[in-house]
């Protein structure tokens, strides 16, 4: 190592970054390798998902994983993921009461379905109504719904992890889980260099 070279990333951290590339996933779902935050943790990595039906883009998202070798507040362990979802509602839907509870059950549901271990789960639901005025006056309201949600995983394979995720995105999307008979396919990723730092 040469002067002013940066330490090599712990192993554990090594090993959950490359749990979260899946060799499968849903066919509506295109992953990307996108820019970790840095300095949420010492370490961080990060990958980004789309939704399509057909050309349509019905969900965006992204979910990052933190790791800090001497945890930290709140956490439960040395890692914590970050997800965040983004979904286009129809208006009927967002104005239900209790859309709010059924999103966040989409997460732990899909959590739980993936037999992955967890703990110290929180997080937030929001509908919001965008209008256009001005020179946009024409354009129609449209309503989304956005959940921010962590969550601390208690192993370093954080494939289920991934994995419920995806399946947390197709729900908002309006697409139901695979049944268990379907097979996922490989992965259609946009890779980016800068995605994974130590």
């Amino acid at each position: 190592m040469t002067a002013g070279d940066a330490p090599p990333a712990p192993a554990a951290f090594t090993r959950a970054a490359a749990s979260m590339r899946p060799t499968e996933v849903r066919p509506e779902i295109e992953l990307e390798d996108i820019p970790a935050p840095q300095r949420l943790a010492p370490y961080s990595a990060a990958i980004g998902a789309s939704v399509y039906r057909d050309d349509d883009e019905l969900a965006v998202g992204r979910l990052i994983m933190l790791f800090d070798p001497d945890g930290q507040r709140g956490w439960d362990g040395q890692f914590r993921l970050v997800a965040y979802v983004r979904a286009d509602m129809e208006p009927e839907i967002t104005e239900d009461p209790l859309l709010g509870p059924v999103a966040w059950s989409w997460l732990t549901e899909s959590l739980d379905a993936h037999g992955v271990a967890y703990a110290a789960a929180g997080g937030t639901v929001t509908k919001a109504v965008s209008e256009g005025f001005g020179n946009k006056d024409g354009d129609p309201v449209t309503t989304e719904l956005e959940l921010r949600a962590s969550w601390s995983p208690l192993e370093e394979d954080l494939s289920g992890h991934v994995a419920a995720w995806c399946d947390l995105m197709c729900l908002a999307a309006g697409i139901p889980p695979l049944p268990p008979d379907v097979a996922s396919l490989p992965p259609r990723r946009r890779e980016d260099p800068e995605s994974f730092r130590t």
